[in-house]
């Protein structure tokens, strides 16, 4: 890909505005030498203003999804994607959330722009485990487990039970749940089932992924290892 498409893809600009970022000379390789539009060039050695491009395509992101924030590009108030630097809004492809956490739920939230890895990690045949803890309002009555594990809860509104889920208890009012599907408002829906209300709600984990030290708002970019951990089992609690 030349390099002009590439630069605006990563969401630099319009195409007439990295244009002129390469007529003012402000593309170079590492070595400092000017690059021009119709280069092609690894991404790895373009620079920007002597800085690194953004992540090539197919990035993946974990980041730390505070309360208060909500997993769209549209809604009002603060969004997932002002906790990113702002070119990554107008990235082509779109940066997308593997799915979805309401802005009452923080934990680790992914985001990427490969359209077939989103899908593989959300397709229900994949069973990627999702962990989540959660406090709740009332003592819990001591059926949960069983009942989330039976694999014939019908939430309100539904037609099809949902799969068996795992209880861990913590406490009398404190959980680790976890869930191979990503029902609307599932596991508070869960809960209310029961009688009882979700007071915080936290993922911790997406398979084998943990937020590993990020802290509420912080996100990282992904290796391999990483990714391969996504589709593996969840850490023991």
């Amino acid at each position: 890909m030349k390099l002009l498409k590439l630069i605006a893809n990563l969401g630099y600009g319009s195409r007439k505005e990295v244009a002129a970022l390469f007529r003012a000379g402000r593309v170079t390789d590492a070595d400092g030498e000017v690059l021009y539009a119709d280069d092609q060039v690894p991404h790895a050695a373009v620079r920007i203003d002597g800085e690194p491009l953004d992540p090539a395509p197919g990035v993946v992101i974990a980041l730390h999804k505070p309360v208060g924030v909500t997993c769209s590009t549209r809604d009002q108030g603060r969004l997932v994607y002002d906790l990113l630097p702002p070119r990554f809004r107008l990235r082509r492809p779109v940066l997308s959330t593997v799915g979805r956490l309401d802005r009452d739920t923080s934990g680790l939230l992914l985001l990427t722009d490969d359209g077939q890895l989103l899908h593989r990690i959300i397709s229900p045949r994949a069973q990627v485990a999702k962990v989540y803890e959660a406090t709740l309002a009332a003592d819990l009555r001591g059926d949960e487990g069983a009942l989330f594990a039976a694999g014939t809860l019908l939430l309100e509104g539904e037609k099809t039970p949902l799969a068996p889920a795992t209880l861990d208890v913590l406490g009398p009012r404190h959980v680790r749940l976890t869930l191979t599907e990503g029902r609307y408002h599932q596991v508070r829906r869960m809960f209310a089932a029961t009688g009882n209300h979700v007071e915080t709600l936290h993922r911790v984990a997406v398979g084998g992924l943990t937020l590993d030290g990020l802290a509420p708002g912080e996100w990282r970019v992904l290796d391999a290892d990483d990714i391969a951990r996504v589709f593996a089992s969840p850490p023991s609690s």
